[in-house]
């Protein structure tokens, strides 16, 4: 397994729309586990296969606290069930540092495909839910903070470019 780059705000790249996995192989099942591997490491709860410059719609997941469960959805899609939302705090790999209170629905219906490539269909609630709405904006090319204010968006990327600059 290798640790991947993780692109960050403002990178261009991260809006760059993912297409479907159509075959399941060899290379698609070493980047879930280096996905895997550098979503623990750095660490965080959700990875876009987007969000490590490979435009593929691949989520890995694992929101427990002892990295037990990991989740892989492959071209995932959601359905809102309840439309009342929860208001969590979110962060990105790709937004380091930064983390905005944001209103997403709370329970959703997931329809991908696992690892095995296997179809899959099930109910997602609180962090789960977050966290899956959240992976799948990345593979649409959407962020967290374009769900903020522009004014708090504006001041995040400058604070980002200005660190870019520095390093």
């Amino acid at each position: 397994m290798a640790l991947l780059s993780i692109l960050e705000y403002p990178d261009k790249r991260l809006r760059t729309l993912a297409s479907p996995v159509l075959e399941n192989n060899d290379e698609i099942q070493k980047l879930i586990s280096n996905m895997f591997e550098t979503m623990y490491e750095a660490p965080g709860v959700g990875l876009a296969a987007t969000q490590v410059n490979i435009h593929k719609r691949i989520i890995t997941i694992d929101t427990s606290d002892n990295q037990k469960s990991p989740l892989v959805l492959i071209n995932p899609e959601f359905e809102v069930i309840d439309s009342d939302s929860d208001n969590l705090q979110e962060g990105c790999l790709s937004i380091p540092g930064f983390y905005e209170t944001l209103q997403r629905p709370k329970h959703i219906k997931v329809t991908a495909l696992d690892k095995n490539f296997k179809g899959q269909q099930f109910e997602a609630t609180g962090l789960l839910a977050v966290c899956i709405q959240h992976e799948i904006d990345h593979l649409n090319g959407i962020l967290y903070v374009d769900h903020i204010s522009r004014l708090k968006r504006s001041r995040i990327k400058s604070k980002l470019e200005k660190l870019h600059k520095q390093q």
